[in-house]
């Protein structure tokens, strides 16, 4: 007999570090929007020109995803929707990825939160392939980086950035 498996979302594994974020969001009567690439919410050129400001120049230059592009992406968001934070996410789920001249990596993703007082990047890479293993642990990390911002464990500045490997 095969196990069954459990595409349920979020994960049970993430409920406690969901629960943190509510309640940090909460305590500060912070507000919270996403604008993210890898699962489609600013995927399509229009999605970008209309809530991320791109400009034509933007698609001619767009390589792939860049701990800087998932900042902007973020900011504009943010301004738009009048939030306290905004989380930006880009990056590739895999198992295929775009060819030259973009440099996508199966496996990475970069990630931002911004408030008004500044910005703080993650890069993670997973060191795989699988689609749906990445979704998670791109969402897990995305999370935790949202949590360490509320709770002041990392702190928004114009130079803040961290890069990490999370190996499945």
């Amino acid at each position: 007999m095969q196990p069954v498996e459990d595409y349920s979302f979020p994960p049970a594994s993430f409920k406690p570090l969901l629960a943190e974020i509510s309640g940090l969001l909460k305590s500060s009567s912070s507000t919270l929007a996403v604008a993210e690439t890898t699962t489609g919410t600013l995927y399509t050129t229009k999605s970008r020109k209309t809530w991320a400001g791109w400009t034509d120049d933007n698609l001619v230059d767009y390589k792939g995803p860049t701990p800087e592009l998932v900042t902007g992406l973020a900011v504009s968001v943010r301004e738009q929707m009048d939030v306290t934070y905004c989380i930006g996410e880009s990056g590739a789920t895999g198992p295929t990825v775009p060819g030259p001249p973009f440099t996508h990596v199966a496996g990475q993703t970069c990630i931002a939160v911004v408030s008004q007082d500044g910005f703080a990047t993650r890069v993670v890479n997973t060191g795989i392939a699988d689609r749906e293993k990445n979704m998670v642990a791109f969402t897990k990390a995305t999370l935790e980086l949202l949590r360490d911002v509320l709770a002041g464990e990392v702190k928004l500045g114009q130079h803040q950035s961290e890069s990490s490997s999370t190996k499945l």
